[in-house]
């Protein structure tokens, strides 16, 4: 894969990029996280997405762990990390509720531990998880601007900000944010109308697309609109000649955007990938996003 930009601002990162989001503690094995990066490595992915939380708390640490074992170089790698969401987990007795927490604190006591854990001296792109309403802006945005200063983080971002709380943190951080992770499938076209592709457009980042084949649900959901449009897609694999998520994946491809794996299926990751050898026509790609609106 030939490595890209992913803003005017921002790094080269691989067009796709492979995200822990869905790891759980029972994924957390030795055998499984060498597996996942060896396929992504050799389909060359070499971009990778963990927070904090990511599998209770320790997909940061196994990473890192199999990493150093693999000898990989770490200028051969892109590492993206965040945090800002807290979950409650049993290595957590003191967090009773989901809560938001960009305090200047925790920024820096989140980013030390994501760098001891993935064993880097730096973080090429450090995200906000979400939007924290109770935490002091000026103070974050302070706090990120010199942890960029210092050179343990390289660049911003944010993970699921509406137009306005970009805007927000943007008039107080006054260094750019290179990238903003949306949910973004032929389930969940949500972006189009809230203003978040049109806004991510104009300050010349690519949007990066979790969820990009809605969890799974397009594959294996019965449920109504996931089953319409897996017979959509279906119905242009002769055309084709590929996987109806290579489509799907494809679809999201054509506005420029990035997908954000989160399968562990390598079957999955695999038929992902293919998809970058696809090129839909605008009119296929319309009768996708019409039947995404229920417009079948």
């Amino acid at each position: 894969m030939k490595k890209i930009y992913l803003s005017d601002a921002g790094p080269k990162v691989s067009p796709a990029i492979y995200g822990f989001y869905r790891w759980g503690s029972n994924d957390l094995e030795v055998k499984k996280m060498e597996s996942i990066i060896n396929l992504c490595l050799e389909l060359g992915i070499n971009t990778f997405d963990h927070a904090d939380i990511y599998g209770g708390y320790r997909c940061e640490k196994l990473f890192g762990d199999v990493i150093k074992s693999k000898g990989v170089k770490r200028e051969d790698i892109v590492l993206f990390t965040k945090c800002g969401l807290v979950v409650p987990h049993l290595s957590k007795p003191d967090v009773r509720v989901k809560y938001y927490d960009t305090s200047s604190e925790h920024i820096l006591k989140s980013v030390d531990n994501s760098l001891r854990q993935l064993q880097t001296d730096y973080i090429d792109i450090f995200l906000l998880n979400e939007l924290d309403p109770l935490s002091n802006l000026e103070e974050t945005a302070v706090t990120l601007r010199q942890l960029r200063e210092s050179g343990k983080v390289k660049n911003i971002g944010v993970v699921n900000f509406s137009v306005f709380q970009h805007q927000l943190l943007s008039s107080y951080l006054k260094i750019p944010i290179v990238t903003n992770h949306i949910e973004l499938n032929l389930l969940n076209t949500s972006a189009f109308d809230n203003g978040q592709i049109d806004y991510i457009k104009q300050k010349y980042m690519r949007p990066l697309a979790t969820s990009p084949l809605a969890e799974g649900l397009i594959a294996e959901s019965n449920a109504g609109k996931a089953s319409l449009i897996r017979k959509k897609l279906e119905s242009f694999v002769p055309k084709y000649n590929a996987h109806f998520e290579s489509i799907a994946i494809a679809w999201i491809l054509k506005l420029g955007a990035l997908p954000l794996i989160g399968t562990t299926s390598e079957q999955r990751i695999k038929n992902i990938v293919k998809s970058f050898d696809l090129d839909l026509s605008r009119q296929d790609w319309y009768e996708l996003y019409e039947a995404s609106r229920g417009n079948i």
